[in-house]
């Protein structure tokens, strides 16, 4: 009886040893893309919504000082993957957030599953992250290829684009989106010609571009991202290609490639969206904080504001778990619900798909706009339980206990 005294005792001092924030208090690592093709995405402007997240939440946990490192992870899985190694052992990070490139982040998912840490995957957007990849410590938060394809895809071939040739970035994401988009049109009765593959971050497409012209479809679905899906629109208004009888369709537009192009060359583009700086008074407030840190001149991608949501999200698991224990921490974040400017109706599925509410919307025309920035026409609300992959469908093992 003694002995079982003790070891019940012990066990109980091992639990609470475990569920206490450590005196270090509370480290986070935004592992970014400081020169790349996604540093407008992304960059700066997503460690600032760390910082303002971490600020809004009071600055402090238990008592207990947050810390917000980042780094450029240069679009490389080497290095990213380096860099998340040395953060953890040497900086004892607890959390790594933003992400944005699949290979980054598919390794970065490894490390911080052995490591029971937490990744905030708000970057990144292919779907095997919450299937065959899942990590009962990862969380991916904005968006996902499912996401992003179904809300532009359906409304395209609503509107008689019926046959696509995809230019499609040379890598998992791009994969992902050509192949979640070929879905939808293929299930709705249209069809997909072919593919042309481009390597990340090019500067010339003139001949991905010509093959897509050449076949003859009558929308061009543009797999990828960042700059290259500015340049493919740009050199594709180069070429003549873009009129009435051969479309683009971007899979994937963020607000910054809007500005970059300009609305009389993006003007008509219909889009998938997780967040609009100008829809409602909570997100023009919140964006207006955000653009006086970064340069009044600019407004927050999906991305960026999705950092901000999901840090925020973390601190309030962390203060409720009373832990920065991966698997206690990811459990917390799984049961609290989420409602932010960001995520409305929001919640956490067992694979570690947060559901929230997207937005189709089109780019204005130029004698539309009224202000800086005011770019888009939110046709319609996509609830949270359409928008993404159903849990039914995932591969996640997660899913199935």
């Amino acid at each position: 009886m003694q002995l079982l005294g003790l070891a019940l005792l012990a066990s109980v001092s091992i639990g609470a040893a475990r569920a206490e924030i450590p005196d270090r208090g509370v480290t986070i690592g935004v592992l970014t893309d400081l020169g790349g093709v996604y540093t407008d995405l992304t960059g700066k402007g997503s460690i600032e919504a760390a910082k303002m997240a971490v600020e809004d939440f009071g600055g402090a946990v238990g008592g207990k000082p947050i810390r917000i490192l980042s780094a450029d992870g240069q679009n490389k899985a080497d290095v990213g993957a380096s860099v998340a190694r040395k953060w953890i052992e040497d900086e004892k990070v607890d959390a790594i957030a933003d992400t944005p490139n699949t290979s980054i982040a598919l390794a970065v998912q490894e490390i911080t599953r052995n490591a029971n840490k937490i990744l905030l995957n708000t970057g990144a957007g292919s779907t095997i992250f919450t299937n065959k990849a899942c990590s009962p410590t990862a969380f991916h938060w904005v968006y996902d290829s499912y996401a992003m394809a179904h809300g532009t895809a359906a409304a395209v071939l609503a509107e008689g684009g019926s046959s696509w040739y995809f230019l499609t970035a040379d890598y998992g994401f791009g994969y992902s989106l050509e192949k979640d988009a070929s879905d939808v049109i293929m299930a709705g009765g249209g069809k997909v010609l072919g593919s042309a593959r481009h390597p990340l971050n090019s500067a010339d497409l003139s001949s991905f571009l010509l093959q897509a012209q050449a076949s003859g479809a009558n929308v061009i679905g543009l797999a990828n991202a960042g700059g290259d899906l500015i340049n493919s629109i740009k050199q594709a208004h180069e070429f003549g290609i873009g009129g009435a009888n051969q479309r683009l369709a971007a899979m994937v537009t963020f607000i910054t490639d809007i500005h970059a192009l300009g609305l009389q060359t993006a003007q008509g583009l219909m889009l998938t969206t997780g967040f609009y700086w100008d829809m409602d008074d909570r997100n023009r407030a919140w964006s207006e904080r955000w653009a006086q840190r970064v340069g009044g001149d600019h407004r927050p991608t999906m991305l960026q504001a999705g950092v901000y949501s999901a840090v925020l999200h973390y601190l309030r698991a962390v203060k409720a778990a009373n832990s920065t224990e991966g698997d206690v921490v990811a459990a917390k974040m799984r049961e609290l619900p989420i409602d932010d400017f960001f995520a409305r109706h929001g919640s956490i599925r067992p694979d570690g798909r947060m559901i929230h509410d997207m937005y189709l919307a089109q780019v204005k025309a130029p004698q539309e706009s009224k202000k800086p920035w005011d770019y888009y026409k939110i046709l319609r609300t996509i609830p949270a339980a359409e928008a993404f992959q159903p849990l039914s469908r995932s591969e996640c093992s997660l899913a199935k206990k």
